[in-house]
């Protein structure tokens, strides 16, 4: 599944390749984000041509809507959606976490309310990969418990043994009911307490997952726990297999974790602030909102993607300030660029071992240094 082609020399960055059933992702790798089965706003022939190898998909809003029936009639979220490359499926965890005033969590699974019609749920460890395994993903992470920031350790350590349960009885459950061609990923858990990211990264290897993932980050911590939470947990996961940081980040954030390790990532920002009129681009970020764009005859960024070219400054700003769809898409679809190319470029830099050189430039002139 995992190849580790490469290692920088100066940093811990790391040049991998996953084969999957659908095809193959170069690591470090960025997923953009498509929550309901669709990266908002772009379609899977254009997310194609950004050169996107794999999306990430969310079991949680799959699973109410359109609900398994529908997607099992389409023999899984590929067809349905019409997206042939790579799916990775998070548990559901994350949104369980955010549905705070709507959940009930015990040593079961959780009860929980629908935020479309209020109806009850119950999400399982079992049921969690359940529901992956009908959307046909290929990779599925396990059911987890997501601890706010801050919180006491008290409250951390209990949920992370409930997080080492739950994941214990998803190992059960994939040795009977794998599906083919899918893999499991757990979830490094313990909020900022460095011992507990330690005993969550070990017990995890020890039930022997296809690849782990570090959680619960992004949630409010400043970047120095965040870093923290990375560099404890990354030396104790196997070096064969791939390491992904969930919900994150800004490219700068990204630079700095894939030199710690990290080989996947995902994050629904690049969409998310084009629909805000804020682009990314080597110098930092535009509001193309802003007036001094509105005769800027210049394009988007020079190293924009050939769907964005041959539109200027003033006419996004036109665009994006009479709420037209055209664009949300263009600025979308430049960001994903931005981001993908930057993994293109760090993949580089890993190749020919000039990681710690290419990250510090482009840090330094993405922050105006």
């Amino acid at each position: 599944m995992f190849e580790l082609i490469s290692q920088d020399g100066g940093t811990d960055a790391r040049r991998g390749r996953l084969t999957l059933s659908h095809g193959v992702v170069e690591t470090p790798a960025f997923m953009p984000v498509g929550t309901r089965g669709t990266v908002k706003t772009v379609s899977p022939a254009e997310l194609r041509e950004v050169e996107a190898s794999i999306i990430l998909g969310n079991t949680y809003h799959l699973f109410i809507r359109p609900g398994m029936e529908v997607i099992a009639e389409f023999g899984g979220l590929h067809n349905f959606m019409n997206w042939d490359g790579p799916i990775l499926t998070d548990s559901g965890g994350y949104q369980v976490f955010s549905l705070a005033k709507l959940r009930k969590i015990t040593a079961e699974g959780v009860s929980f309310q629908s935020h479309l019609d209020g109806s009850p749920l119950f999400l399982s460890p079992e049921s969690a990969l359940e529901i992956q395994s009908t959307i046909g993903s290929d990779i599925a992470m396990l059911l987890d418990e997501c601890p706010p920031y801050p919180c006491e350790r008290e409250y951390a350590v209990n949920s992370l043994n409930l997080t080492t349960s739950w994941a214990q009885r998803s190992r059960d459950w994939i040795e009977k009911n794998r599906r083919e061609g899918q893999h499991y990923f757990g979830i490094v858990q313990g909020s900022t307490y460095p011992d507990l990211r330690e005993k969550a990264a070990k017990d995890l290897v020890a039930l022997d997952f296809d690849g782990y993932a570090v959680g619960g980050l992004s949630v409010g911590e400043p970047n120095e726990e965040l870093y923290s939470a990375i560099e404890v947990a990354l030396p104790v996961l196997p070096a064969d297999k791939p390491r992904y940081a969930m919900g994150l980040g800004q490219p700068d954030q990204l630079l700095e974790l894939i030199g710690r390790g990290v080989d996947m990532f995902d994050c629904v920002l690049p969409t998310r602030v084009a629909r805000n009129g804020t682009i990314y681009t080597a110098d930092g970020t535009l509001n193309i909102k802003n007036k001094k764009f509105e005769k800027d005859l210049r394009p988007i960024s020079e190293d924009t993607h050939p769907l964005c070219q041959g539109f200027s400054r003033a006419y996004l700003r036109h665009l994006i300030k009479s709420d037209e769809i055209l664009g949300l898409r263009l600025l979308s679809l430049h960001n994903l660029h931005f981001y993908l190319n930057l993994m293109n470029e760090a993949r580089c830099a890993i190749e020919v071992g000039s990681f710690s050189t290419f990250k510090e430039d482009f840090i330094r002139r993405y922050r105006g240094g």
